[in-house]
C-alpha cells in the first residue's frame, strides 16, 4: 500500500471531522473474512470454542454536522474460535436508518451533538453500536440511547432483523441489558423523554416478553447501566441528565446536578413498578456495572453493587466541577474508580466505599455464567486519560480487596485495546479457568493483532497473538458466546 492509500485508510473522509474520525477511530470501508491469520507468537488453545465479537461505530458516509461516536453506523468485528483455529470477519448491523442511507448513497440522519430524539427536521438515527450480547442463541446488537434490539447470527454477523418481541411491542431497549445465565432470561431497561420516562422488562429465555412495567422517576434521566442478581434487578436514577433548557430548543446538553444523590433501585425480577425501593448515595455518573449479587451477614440482607464510579470533575478548591463534568461524561472523558455500593434490605442502611483508588478502569467483565451471583475476579481496561477511549492496557481483579492480580500492556502509550471478553476454557475447573480476548491496535507502527491471554495470569503477555491485515477501529463493547450458547454451532463445522 503506498503513502497516499495509506494515509486515507486512516483519514477516510480527511481531517476536516476531526481526530474521531481518523487514526485509531478512522472507518473502514468494506466486510471481511479472514483464515489462517499469521500467528506471531504462541498456540491457539483448542479449549477455546465460541465466537468473541466487539461492536461499535463505523460510519459509511461523512456526517451531517458534528460527529460524536455514538453516531457511527455500528458494525460488529468478530473473532470464531473453533477446535484451534480462528476465523476474523466484520460485518455492518443493517438496521433500518442503514438501509435508508443505503439508498440514499449519503449521510440522512444528524448526529446526538446536533439533535434530540423526535426531531422530524433534523432526524437522529439508531445506529445500533454500543453493545452486543448473546441470548437465546442469537447475539443482540443494542444502542445506548435506547432503540431496537437487532439480532444477529454469532458466526456469520448476518442481521436477522428486529428482536421479534420487542418490536411487537414497540418496546424499545438500552445498550445494557443483563442475562442471568441460569435461567436464561434478560433483562432490560428503556428511558425516554415522554412519562412514564422508564420501564423495565424480562425476556424468558425463548426470547419471549414476560414481563414489562412503568417506572416512576423524578422526570427524564439519562442512566447507561443496570445490574442484576438472582432476585434482583437494579435500576439506575443519576443526577446527571438533559439540560432542561437545551432540550426544549431541541439540542442535545447534559447537565450534572451536585445536589442530588446517586439512586439505586431494587426491584423483584418479576415485580410490579411501584414495588421499586430505591436507595441514596452520594452524586456521581456510572457508566458501567461489574456485578451484583445478593448476600447477608451479621447486620441482615443486603444486595451488593461494584462498578465504575464515574469520578465529578472538581475545581482549585476541590469543589465539584458540575459544567466540566456534564462535558467530560458527554465527550467520554472518564475518569473511573472501582466502587462499591451495598444496600441493606432489612434496616434500609446504604454504604459505599472504593475498592481501587489508584488506578482509572473501565469497560469491565466476568465470567458471565456468573452474572447475578457473586463473583471473585473481574477483568477490567486502563484508561488512558490523554485519550479518550484509549484502554492502553488489561487489568484482572480481585473484587473482595480490589488488589490488582496481574496486568499487561504492550505499549502503555500506543496500545489501543478493545474491551476484553472473558472466555471459559471447555469444562472449566474455576471461575478463571478461561481466556481473556481483545483486538490490539499499535497506533506507532500501525499493527492490528488478536490477542488471546490466560486469564488466570495476565502478566506473562499474550499465549496467543494473530497479526490482522488491517485495523479494527476503535469501539466500545464485546462479549464472548461460548459454543453450547450458539444456535446451529455443529452445523457450522
Amino acid at each position: 500500500m503506498n503513502a497516499s492509500a495509506r494515509a486515507e485508510e486512516f483519514a477516510p473522509f480527511g481531517e476536516g471531522h476531526g481526530p474521531l474520525l481518523s487514526g485509531a477511530f478512522a472507518p473502514i470501508s468494506d466486510e471481511s473474512t479472514f483464515t489462517d491469520l499469521p500467528l506471531l507468537h504462541g498456540r491457539i488453545p483448542a479449549d477455546l470454542n465460541g465466537v468473541y465479537l466487539r461492536t461499535g461505530p463505523n460510519p459509511r458516509f461523512a456526517p451531517l454536522g458534528r460527529y460524536h461516536p455514538f453516531d457511527g453506523d455500528g458494525m460488529v468485528h468478530a473473532a470464531e474460535f473453533r477446535a484451534g483455529h480462528v476465523t476474523v470477519r466484520n460485518r455492518w448491523v443493517r438496521t433500518e436508518h442503514w438501509q435508508r442511507e443505503s439508498e440514499a448513497g449519503a449521510a440522512a440522519y444528524w448526529g446526538i451533538r446536533e439533535t434530540l430524539p423526535g426531531r422530524n427536521d433534523r432526524p437522529l438515527k439508531d445506529s445500533a453500536n454500543t453493545d452486543v450480547i448473546g441470548h437465546a442463541g442469537r447475539a443482540l446488537v443494542l444502542w445506548y440511547l435506547c432503540g431496537d434490539a437487532y439480532q444477529i447470527d454469532p458466526v456469520t454477523l448476518r442481521t436477522l432483523g428486529r428482536q421479534p418481541a420487542l418490536a411487537a411491542a414497540q418496546a424499545r431497549i438500552s445498550a445494557h441489558a443483563k442475562v442471568d445465565a441460569a435461567t436464561g432470561e434478560l433483562m432490560f431497561f428503556e428511558y425516554g423523554n415522554e412519562s412514564p420516562t422508564m420501564h423495565y422488562g424480562v425476556l424468558d429465555a425463548e426470547g419471549r416478553l414476560v414481563h414489562r412495567v412503568p417506572i416512576t422517576l423524578p422526570g427524564p434521566r439519562l442512566p447507561h447501566d443496570m445490574a442484576i442478581t438472582q432476585r434482583y434487578s437494579v435500576l439506575h436514577d443519576l443526577p446527571l441528565f438533559n439540560d432542561v433548557a437545551a432540550m426544549a430548543l431541541g439540542r442535545h446538553k447534559l447537565a450534572f446536578h451536585a445536589s442530588l444523590p446517586t439512586r439505586l433501585g431494587l426491584l423483584p425480577r418479576h415485580g410490579a413498578g411501584d414495588s421499586i425501593r430505591w436507595f441514596e448515595f452520594s452524586p456521581c455518573y456510572i457508566y458501567h456495572v461489574v456485578n451484583a449479587w445478593d448476600s447477608e451477614d451479621a447486620r441482615g440482607r443486603w444486595v451488593e453493587m461494584i462498578g465504575c464510579r464515574y469520578m465529578p470533575a472538581t475545581d482549585a478548591r476541590g469543589e465539584v466541577d458540575a459544567m466540566r463534568t456534564a462535558r467530560n461524561v458527554a465527550d467520554l472523558v472518564m475518569t473511573a474508580r472501582l466502587w462499591r455500593w451495598r444496600m441493606n434490605l432489612d434496616t434500609g442502611h446504604a454504604e459505599e466505599a472504593p475498592l481501587d483508588a489508584g488506578h482509572n478502569l473501565e469497560f469491565p467483565c466476568i465470567n458471565a455464567a456468573l452474572s447475578g451471583q457473586r463473583t471473585r475476579f473481574a477483568w477490567l481496561a486502563d484508561q488512558d486519560q490523554r485519550r479518550i477511549l484509549q484502554w492502553s492496557g488489561l487489568r484482572k481483579l480481585c473484587l473482595d480487596s480490589g488488589r490488582t492480580l496481574s496486568a499487561w500492556s504492550d505499549s502503555p502509550e500506543h496500545s489501543w485495546y478493545s474491551e476484553p471478553a472473558f472466555a471459559a476454557a471447555d469444562g472449566p475447573e474455576s471461575e478463571d479457568h478461561g481466556y481473556l480476548i481483545s483486538f490490539q491496535f499499535d497506533a506507532q507502527t500501525r499493527r492490528q493483532t488478536l490477542d488471546v491471554f490466560d486469564a488466570r495470569d495476565l502478566s506473562p503477555g499474550p499465549i496467543a497473538q494473530m497479526l490482522l491485515p488491517r485495523h479494527v477501529p476503535v469501539g466500545f463493547h464485546g462479549c464472548w458466546i461460548g459454543a453450547p450458547r450458539i444456535d446451529g454451532w455443529s452445523q457450522e463445522e
